[in-house]
């Protein structure tokens, strides 16, 4: 077997036709350079150099052999390049997001990745959090943005992004409904939530257990604009992100209800498999960090600076739970 060791002494000696300047440029000694060149002629069968000469000759299939070596020692010297420079990362990266990710920060996290690596080839697969870790496990995927829980810790590294807050919304025509009825938030509308599978639909189902809504009736979707087009189409109580779902209600498209206790909130990860190129890796998951964060901060202080005065609904809470919080804007 060749070993890149042996073709450097090989290369070397050629290019500066004397062992001993080529132990110089390999900070190696001379006879460790004879050594080396005399294992790569008992690999390949035949003289390379002709050691009488001065400078030293390659033989004739020494030339042949000359140019080949070159190339090889070309070629390991820019895939070697590769993890010198995160910038010249050119691979296709399998990236994987759930939806609210995917209608929320990503697009400008694409513009900022894509500047940082400009030879970057992404291939987006937008599912929910067990099928996208599913094929992190089955090494379809190379970094998530998703729920964690689903991966052994020993397996994956992590970074945590900014959560999302959830909350309850209805559209105009049951807001009056909701805000006279006694318990018609829990009675009267199914609610919608994401998949079954998916951890929110879970909490939501805690989240009404613990507030006395035992049982409820859930429409579960696939999709979160599937979910906010169900909500202001007045199908039901969409459990939904509040910063996606921001423009309806500052435009009176959904009411908010003011609910007893806060829902949990979305939380998310960049995650990846500790195999992979850590310090690629990581320095996504720091980009993808920043803008979650920059984002967040952004929809907190739309938030705080958007009048809701008449978006919100307080409903009737079963008789076993707390009263109402009055809505706070």
């Amino acid at each position: 077997m060749l070993d890149f060791k042996e073709l450097d002494a090989f290369v070397w000696a050629v290019k500066l036709g004397s062992f001993r300047k080529a132990a110089v440029r390999l900070h190696i000694t001379q006879p460790s350079v004879s050594e080396r060149i005399s294992r790569l002629e008992s690999t390949v069968g035949e003289l390379l150099l002709e050691r009488s000469a001065r400078p030293i000759q390659p033989t004739m299939r020494g030339r042949e052999f000359f140019l080949h070596a070159e190339r090889m020692l070309t070629q390991r010297d820019e895939a070697l390049k590769l993890f010198d420079s995160e910038e010249a990362f050119s691979a296709p990266l399998r990236l994987g997001t759930i939806e609210t990710i995917a209608h929320s920060w990503f697009p400008q996290f694409m513009h900022r990745l894509t500047e940082r690596y400009p030879r970057l080839i992404i291939e987006l697969t937008v599912d929910y959090s067990p099928a996208l870790n599913e094929r992190l496990t089955s090494n379809e995927l190379d970094i998530l943005l998703a729920m964690n829980g689903y991966l052994p810790p020993e397996q994956i590294d992590e970074e945590t992004l900014s959560p999302y807050e959830m909350g309850m919304f209805v559209s105009p025509r049951h807001a009056h409904m909701l805000s006279e009825r006694p318990n018609a938030w829990c009675t009267t509308l199914p609610f919608i939530s994401f998949g079954k599978l998916a951890r929110p639909y879970e909490e939501l189902v805690s989240y009404l257990a613990a507030q006395g809504v035992h049982q409820p009736r859930i429409h579960s979707v696939s999709t979160l604009m599937t979910i906010v087009r169900l909500t202001t189409e007045g199908l039901g109580i969409g459990a939904l992100p509040v910063a996606t779902v921001l423009d309806e209600w500052r435009r009176g498209e959904l009411y908010r209800l003011a609910l007893p206790a806060p829902l949990p909130a979305m939380h998310y990860d960049v995650i990846w498999r500790s195999a992979n190129h850590p310090r690629f890796c990581r320095s996504v998951a720091r980009l993808a960090q920043e803008c979650a964060s920059a984002y967040a901060a952004e929809k907190h202080t739309d938030i705080t600076n958007t009048c809701f005065t008449g978006r919100w609904v307080t409903p009737s809470v079963p008789s076993s739970t707390p009263s109402a919080l009055p809505p706070s804007i």
